[in-house]
């Protein structure tokens, strides 16, 4: 008999359908069992009745969700094994089109790390709670890949450029600038985030909660590289991209800026320029069919792999990236 706890909970409480992301080992990684437990639960609560709204988080203090299973992605772009690469990423972006499009209230308690995947279950719902120890990234580029999750629709519209800075350096911001630019909905102090969850857990509505527990985000020191930000990303290319960083006055900031550009993989970045261009002007369907095609393709790259391996595998953290990457329009 397996006693082996499963990495997701779901349960309905007042009124509430609770998801809990509990593999903490992975900071909750997400992986086909995990998005499938979601995936079902949902579909059973978006016609009940007796569901009003949903709400989901984590059982660990350190991350709300950390990312997808893409180490499990690596092994089987290396293996070949197209259909496992296949399977995972489908039933991921179903699952993000599926919070998307959903009818109920769906509130996220971001408390910790939330990166790549962790978006994805988080960013496409109606209401994204952050705390001060939250910390939102998109870090695909630093390991071969490139924004996924639906992120070619949502990191465009962001204020200013701030997707395109987010997409392309991989650089982490925490919870309060995350709602500057629009990424989080409201912020809620972490002390507070028990009471707030018993008052939606007692069958509150959402929108009266958060009216109650939340309050204004306080001022984050990536507030004042906004103008920065937008003078240097909404270049038309990455070689204009970096030579307007290499001549802005903001120098510390656009100093770490190129340092995170040089780190990336080239090949992730000419196909991470050219998507979020792409996803500006595509509904969100459009963006996620588009990134399942890539996504199949890149598991069986040369710079997936390395990367991967670099950051999870070998943790050496020095990736030798393919020095001269396809251009991006041959991608789709």
């Amino acid at each position: 008999m397996d006693t082996t706890a499963p990495p997701v909970t779901t349960r309905v409480h007042a009124g509430t359908g609770v998801i809990e992301l509990d593999r903490p080992a992975a900071l909750n990684a997400l992986d086909l069992t995990m998005v499938r437990l979601m995936t079902e639960a949902l579909q059973e609560w978006r016609d009940d009745r007796a569901v009003r709204s949903v709400l989901i988080r984590s059982t660990s203090p350190k991350a709300f969700c950390a990312g997808g299973d893409i180490r499990a992605m690596r092994d089987a772009g290396v293996r070949g094994d197209d259909a496992t690469v296949l399977a995972y990423f489908s039933a991921e972006y179903a699952l993000n089109l599926l919070i998307a499009r959903y009818p109920k209230p769906y509130t996220a308690l971001i408390d910790g790390y939330a990166m790549g995947g962790g978006l994805g279950v988080s960013v496409h719902g109606s209401a994204r709670v952050v705390t001060e120890r939250a910390i939102l990234a998109m870090p695909e580029t630093g390991i071969g890949f490139f924004p996924d999750i639906g992120a070619s629709h949502f990191l465009p519209r962001l204020a200013g450029a701030v997707g395109w800075y987010l997409g392309l350096t991989g650089l982490r911001i925490p919870g309060a600038a995350a709602v500057s630019c629009g990424l989080a909905t409201h912020y809620v102090p972490a002390a507070e985030l028990p009471a707030l969850e018993a008052v939606l857990l007692a069958g509150a509505a959402p929108a009266q909660a958060l009216d109650r527990f939340a309050v204004a985000a306080p001022a984050s020191g990536a507030d004042g590289h906004r103008a920065a930000i937008e003078r240097c990303f909404t270049a038309p290319d990455l070689a204009e991209l970096r030579a307007r960083l290499a001549r802005d006055e903001d120098r510390a900031w656009a100093d770490e800026a190129l340092a995170a550009l040089e780190s990336a993989s080239p090949m992730s970045l000419a196909v991470t320029f050219d998507l979020l261009r792409a996803g500006a002007g595509s509904t969100l369907e459009e963006c996620l069919a588009r990134e399942l095609d890539l996504a199949r393709r890149v598991a069986h790259e040369p710079d997936f792999h390395e990367g991967v391996r670099a950051a999870l595998i070998d943790k050496d953290r020095a990736p030798a990236w393919s020095p001269y990457p396809p251009p991006a329009e041959t991608w789709y």
